[in-house]
C-alpha cells in the first residue's frame, strides 16, 4: 500500500510505432512473484493476448525466452515479431515485483547521411 492507503500498481503505455497502435498494461502484484495483468489496446491481436494472459509469474523471467509464457502466448496470438508489447509486459512485471526500477525504454531511429 502507498502512504495514501491506496493499493499500488504499475502502469505502462506502449506506443508500438508504425502500426499506430497503443497498449496500456496494468500490473498488480498478487503474491510475492505473481502479477495480475490487464491490457487494453486498439490492436485486435493484443486484445486477444490480453484475454488469455491474465497472470505472470515473475520467476519465469529466468527461463529461456522460448519458454517464457508471455512470448509463447504472443506467438500464439500472432503478434508481429517486433511488437514491443511483450517487452512492455515484462518490464511492468519486473517493476511491480521489485526486480527493476521504472525507467522508460526507447527505440529511436536516426538518419545517417552517406559519405
Amino acid at each position: 500500500m502507498t502512504s495514501a492507503g491506496m493499493i499500488s500498481m504499475t502502469k505502462v503505455v506502449v506506443h508500438s510505432g508504425i502500426c499506430g497502435f497503443t497498449a496500456t498494461i496494468e500490473a498488480k502484484k498478487t503474491d510475492k512473484w505473481k502479477v495480475s495483468i490487464k491490457i487494453s489496446s486498439d490492436c485486435d491481436k493484443v486484445t486477444e493476448l490480453s484475454e488469455s494472459l491474465t497472470e505472470v509469474d515473475a520467476l519465469d523471467i529466468l527461463r529461456p525466452k522460448a519458454d517464457f509464457k508471455v512470448y509463447a502466448q504472443a506467438s500464439e496470438h500472432s503478434l508481429h515479431m517486433a511488437c514491443p508489447v511483450p517487452v512492455g509486459i515484462l518490464k511492468a512485471v519486473e517493476v511491480e515485483t521489485g526486480l527493476a526500477l521504472p525507467c522508460d525504454a526507447v527505440i529511436q531511429f536516426e538518419t545517417v547521411k552517406p559519405d
